[in-house]
């Protein structure tokens, strides 16, 4: 396999000016993530400036750098570096003759994207790229993209925002073949004001598709119109999935699996095919629909896909699984620490309800970036709590407290400042039998309370 880049490529991509002929076989902007080969991406943020940390790069094994001051070690100079690596991210897409997927929603997009990864890779091992964690913003799409390999078959990429007018931003550096929008939640609603302004935000992705793509739509959101009418203007085709049965691909039945996951019947257009969705929940159905959908649209193997849907591995934050040994038994640990939103909260709490528990515990953070309507959604949560058959929870921020407010007389429950308190509360509390969920905005920093007790069991 050739080189990622060549210094000549990185100049010509860039606009910049090499010092010296290097290759790289990967591209970092974070030096603590630099390995040997890589290309360093020396940016000037509002906290730090990465030059100061080119010594370190090259310590740890950097090819070469791109930097808009001059160093000692191989570089290339241009005089904006972030500009340069979306320039970069820009080449890179431009040159890749695979097709390009573009993932995006208020929830479920880092599952979706890693679900379609291991679906299009079962069928095409070594050729699949995708983003990362959840770099998914104006710096990490780039990165991204620039990280491609020039031979790929398949490129998969997360897209974020919080404002109006950054989706349209990225989806033209992404310009996917295939753009998929998961589901609409009032994420970031501070920034928007309506549900409806996050619809037609998320809808921007739409505008990236090359000419003939297909856009893959939620066909159960009430903002299924808005989005659709987006499509329209950009897409040649449009699927939608969902469990209604007027979704162009539907769970036509569902039935649970063993381990939690699920047993689905999926028609889709001419087929019908019968998996197991591994991961448990009716969300990752959704999610598993999405990728079918997705897959569909490439002309690629669904019966690759549904195998790898079966196998997928829990993902850290998002839904992973851990036994816990606990004095006489063990205990079931799930991990949802990375994020929350009213609707993934009330999809999570629901499944749940209905694991197999002597008693179900759910740990949830404070939900951020709800603005004016942020006390009202989070007392809303006393109904999905009541449906998810929680007999204890540990509520943990400011932000909870007008749920602890609501909760008073419902079910026993404390309510704590921060995630430490949490992690001794939760340990004391923890017996065999027990479910806990733990889920929160990442900013609280519950993520912490499930390392704590995944270290605790080794």
């Amino acid at each position: 396999m050739s080189a990622l880049w060549t210094s000549e490529e990185i100049a010509q991509a860039t606009g910049g000016v090499a010092s010296a002929p290097f290759a790289v076989s990967g591209v970092a902007f974070d030096s603590r993530e630099v390995t040997g080969g890589d290309l360093f991406v020396a940016m000037k943020g509002e906290a730090t400036d990465g030059h100061r940390f080119v010594d370190k790069a090259f310590g740890q094994g950097a090819a070469g750098a791109i930097v808009s001051q001059p160093i000692a070690q191989p570089h290339v100079l241009v005089p904006d570096s972030a500009a340069a690596l979306e320039a970069l991210g820009c080449a890179s897409r431009a040159r890749m003759q695979g097709k390009v997927i573009g993932v995006t929603g208020s929830v479920g997009k880092t599952g979706t994207k890693e679900a379609l990864f291991h679906a299009l890779d079962r069928a095409f091992p070594g050729a699949v790229h995708r983003s990362v964690k959840s770099y998914n913003n104006h710096v990490g799409v780039p990165l991204s993209l620039s990280r491609m390999p020039r031979e790929s078959a398949f490129g998969i990429f997360e897209m974020g925002m919080n404002h109006a007018g950054e989706l349209a931003a990225l989806t033209r550096q992404v310009r996917p073949h295939v753009a998929i929008v998961t589901a609409i939640a009032p994420a970031h609603i501070e920034f928007f004001g309506t549900e409806e302004k996050i619809a037609e935000a998320k809808a921007e992705i739409f505008e990236g598709l090359e000419p003939g793509g297909t856009a893959v739509i939620p066909y159960d959101s009430p903002h299924v119109a808005t989005l659709y009418a987006k499509a329209e203007k950009h897409a040649a085709r449009i699927l939608t999935f969902g469990f209604d049965p007027q979704a162009d691909v539907r769970a036509r039945e569902t039935v649970p699996a063993a381990g939690g996951g699920t047993l689905v019947t999926a028609a889709l257009p001419g087929v019908e095919l019968c998996l197991t969705v591994g991961a448990p929940g009716e969300h990752w159905v959704s999610n598993a629909l999405a990728v079918l959908a997705t897959v569909e649209a490439l002309g690629g193997d669904l019966a690759a896909a549904g195998l790898a849907l079966a196998e997928m591995p829990g993902l850290p934050g998002r839904g992973q699984r851990s036994i816990l040994p606990v004095e006489g038994g063990e205990a079931l640990l799930i991990d949802e620490s990375y994020n929350a939103n009213p609707l993934s909260m009330a999809a999570t709490l629901k499944q749940l309800g209905r694991e197999q528990a002597d008693r179900r515990i759910a740990v949830l953070g404070g939900m951020r970036e709800l603005g004016d309507r942020s006390r009202e959604l989070h007392a809303s949560l006393v109904e999905p709590l009541t449906a998810g058959q929680v007999d204890y929870a540990v509520l943990v921020g400011e932000e909870m407290e007008p749920l602890a407010q609501a909760l008073r007389g419902a079910m026993p429950f404390d309510h704590v400042p921060d995630a430490a308190r949490a992690t001794d509360l939760v340990r004391n509390e923890i017996r065999a039998g027990d479910a806990i969920l733990v889920k929160g905005s990442n900013g609280i920093g519950l993520s912490r309370l499930v390392a704590a007790l995944q270290e605790a069991k080794n």
